[in-house]
């Protein structure tokens, strides 16, 4: 379970978010829709406590994430993995050793390392490019090993900022498809995005949010409930 208590984060004398609530369950798959600046990104840094809120609680299951301690850091960062629009592989590793790193951090053995590895690369067709750098991918395959480095931990949650930003329509919806798969597993996905052919298409929660506020919030079954500041801007 997510949980943003009156959430307010502000840089310098400017708000992204400001008395920002809100609720994901867990198992759910949730867009972040908004214009650039909307405050999508302060909310998926807010959740790996990357940013601090000025205000309020960020909580993830039972931990106060605003409060944590920095050495209980790594493991709210194994529940929870992150996909980056710009990929951010290591070019001189491999697909097999970018997706491996976080495990040899852990100091897992070899062969649990590489039966690990293996099977997350089955998960988004990879397993014939484990050898490939990344240079030799394409956008599609550098975001699939992206998502295989943040799922290789197994995290109850994952959020994708962008993920399909950079990415050619076809190898977008390639990435959506193993998304959908891995919420299907039981990962809750958080993602912000600017596709509205995406966010259209799929029946996913999608949580509109313009200035650091909710305006718009549709549930999973497609029926659509607008907060009040969304009607106030309707009746204007």
């Amino acid at each position: 379970m997510i949980r943003f208590a009156e959430v307010s984060k502000k840089y310098g004398s400017d708000f992204a978010l400001q008395g920002f609530n809100l609720e994901v369950g867990d198992g759910e798959f949730v867009f972040l829709i908004g214009h650039s600046g909307a405050g999508k990104s302060t909310l998926l840094k807010l959740l790996i406590r990357e940013e601090i809120p000025t205000t309020g609680r960020v909580v993830v299951d039972d931990w106060d994430v605003s409060t944590l301690e920095d050495k209980n850091l790594p493991i709210l960062r194994r529940k929870v993995g992150t996909i980056f629009q710009d990929f951010k592989l290591l070019p001189q590793r491999t697909v097999f050793e970018n997706v491996s790193f976080p495990l040899e951090v852990m100091g897992l053995a070899d062969s649990e390392i590489s039966d690990t590895v293996m099977d997350t690369l089955k998960l988004v067709n990879l397993e014939d490019k484990a050898t490939h750098f990344p240079g030799q991918l394409s956008g599609g395959e550098s975001q699939r090993t992206s998502i295989a480095r943040a799922m290789v931990l197994r995290p109850e949650i994952l959020l994708a900022d962008e993920p399909t930003g950079n990415l050619d329509p076809q190898s977008a919806w390639e990435v959506m498809q193993i998304l959908t798969k891995l919420n299907t597993m039981g990962s809750t996905i958080v993602m912000a995005t600017h596709n509205s052919d995406i966010t259209s298409a799929l029946p996913h929660r999608r949580i509109e949010i313009k200035s650091g506020k909710i305006i718009g919030d549709t549930k999973k079954t497609g029926s659509k409930e607008e907060s009040k500041e969304k009607k106030a801007e309707k009746e204007k």
